[in-house]
């Protein structure tokens, strides 16, 4: 049986542009959509799915290395189970893995792959220090914003001083300010520990 394996972090994102790469036309396909890289092969509720309805004389298609595993270690621990197991894996681009020169190449673009994803967290952890460092300098971070991650709709202390003044509900200043409850509440509390 030809089965297929796709993933992708996020739910905007799409499967299409690896199934048009495997060339479709599979028996079945398993899916993680919205399910990060750095999740176990076997705790994806796709990829779990697929080891259970595997069978010998199956071929798995996948799309990049990355996709069988969490990191290099997880790579060749769900290779090997499923090369164990009688059934071949196909990876796009390198093509079937077998036992002995096939695991070797495996490991080794396993460990490229796995880099490559400690490099990105390297790098945008860089970026956020980066960006502390010049806000904190200029008041602007480094590529010209006035805050990290998404701008404060209100201010905390506008939004308790204007419930306090009007004897106002949580939801009358929800609803004044144009935010959540939930926000409300937050604002209020940390001005009552100031």
């Amino acid at each position: 049986m030809k089965i297929a394996y796709f993933r992708v972090s996020t739910g905007d994102q799409s499967i299409d542009a690896q199934r048009h790469a495997l060339g479709g036309g599979f028996d079945k396909e398993f899916s993680d959509i919205g399910v990060s890289g750095g999740v176990m092969a076997a705790d994806r509720p796709g990829f779990g799915k697929l080891l259970e309805q595997v069978r010998k004389g199956d071929t798995v298609h996948v799309y990049a290395i990355d996709r069988l595993g969490r990191d290099a270690l997880d790579v060749q621990s769900t290779v090997r189970r499923l090369v164990g197991a009688g059934v071949v894996v196909d990876v796009h681009g390198i093509g079937p893995v077998g036992r002995g020169a096939g695991e070797i190449v495996l490991a080794v673009l396993a460990q490229v792959a796995d880099m490559e994803r400690r490099k990105i967290i390297e790098r945008t952890q860089a970026g956020r220090e980066a960006a502390r460092a010049s806000l904190e300098a200029t008041g602007r971070t480094h590529r010209g914003k006035a805050s990290l991650g998404r701008p404060k709709a209100t201010d905390g202390a506008s939004v308790a001083a204007w419930r306090k003044s009007n004897s106002a509900s949580i939801a009358k200043t929800a609803a004044h300010f144009k935010i959540s409850p939930a926000t409300v509440k937050r604002h209020c509390a940390t001005a009552a520990t100031k």
